[in-house]
Protein backbone atom coordinates (compact mmCIF):
# COMPACT_ATOMS: atom_id res chain seq x y z
CA UNK A 1 0.00 0.00 0.00
CA UNK A 2 1.10 3.87 -0.80
CA UNK A 3 2.58 5.29 1.95
CA UNK A 4 2.42 9.63 2.16
CA UNK A 5 -0.04 12.00 3.79
CA UNK A 6 0.28 14.55 0.52
CA UNK A 7 -0.98 14.17 -3.01
CA UNK A 8 1.58 15.49 -6.03
CA UNK A 9 1.33 18.38 -7.40
CA UNK A 10 2.40 16.89 -10.71
CA UNK A 11 2.02 13.05 -11.84
CA UNK A 12 4.87 11.99 -14.16
CA UNK A 13 1.92 9.28 -16.42
CA UNK A 14 4.60 7.87 -18.26
CA UNK A 15 5.83 5.91 -15.48
CA UNK A 16 2.44 4.74 -13.96
CA UNK A 17 1.51 0.81 -14.41
CA UNK A 18 -2.32 1.27 -15.08
CA UNK A 19 -4.45 -2.16 -13.74
CA UNK A 20 -7.88 -3.05 -14.64
CA UNK A 21 -9.82 -5.29 -11.86
CA UNK A 22 -10.04 -9.06 -13.24
CA UNK A 23 -13.60 -9.19 -12.14
CA UNK A 24 -14.49 -6.39 -15.19
CA UNK A 25 -16.32 -7.26 -18.26
CA UNK A 26 -14.11 -7.18 -21.42
CA UNK A 27 -17.04 -6.17 -23.46
CA UNK A 28 -17.23 -2.64 -25.26
CA UNK A 29 -19.72 -0.80 -22.70
CA UNK A 30 -17.89 -2.23 -19.97
CA UNK A 31 -17.78 0.55 -16.57
CA UNK A 32 -14.84 0.32 -15.19
CA UNK A 33 -12.03 2.16 -13.34
CA UNK A 34 -7.83 1.78 -13.72
CA UNK A 35 -5.39 2.12 -11.06
CA UNK A 36 -2.03 2.82 -10.60
CA UNK A 37 0.05 2.91 -7.46
CA UNK A 38 3.15 4.63 -6.99
CA UNK A 39 5.49 5.03 -4.03
CA UNK A 40 3.34 7.50 -2.13
CA UNK A 41 -0.13 7.87 -3.84
CA UNK A 42 -2.62 6.38 -5.80
CA UNK A 43 -4.00 7.28 -9.12
CA UNK A 44 -7.61 6.58 -10.69
CA UNK A 45 -9.03 6.68 -13.96
CA UNK A 46 -11.42 5.90 -16.28
CA UNK A 47 -10.89 3.02 -18.68
CA UNK A 48 -12.82 4.80 -21.55
CA UNK A 49 -11.01 7.82 -21.24
CA UNK A 50 -7.91 7.73 -19.79
CA UNK A 51 -7.13 11.17 -19.98
CA UNK A 52 -8.46 12.88 -16.62
CA UNK A 53 -7.04 11.35 -13.13
CA UNK A 54 -7.97 11.67 -9.84
CA UNK A 55 -4.91 11.24 -7.15
CA UNK A 56 -5.04 9.90 -3.90
CA UNK A 57 -2.36 10.21 -1.09
CA UNK A 58 -1.12 7.01 0.12
CA UNK A 59 -2.91 7.56 3.51
CA UNK A 60 -6.78 8.71 1.66
CA UNK A 61 -6.16 5.80 -0.49
CA UNK A 62 -5.81 3.10 2.12
CA UNK A 63 -8.64 4.46 4.12
CA UNK A 64 -10.87 4.49 1.70
CA UNK A 65 -9.99 0.50 1.12
CA UNK A 66 -10.27 0.34 4.62
CA UNK A 67 -13.70 2.18 5.29
CA UNK A 68 -15.10 0.30 1.36
CA UNK A 69 -14.11 -3.47 3.04
CA UNK A 70 -16.32 -2.57 6.56
CA UNK A 71 -19.39 -3.63 6.27
CA UNK A 72 -20.10 -1.57 8.81
CA UNK A 73 -18.99 1.60 7.09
Amino acid sequence: MPRGNETPAVVDRSRLAWVKSSASSSGTDANCVEVAAAEAFVAVRDSKDPGPMIVFSGTSWSAFVHSSADPRG
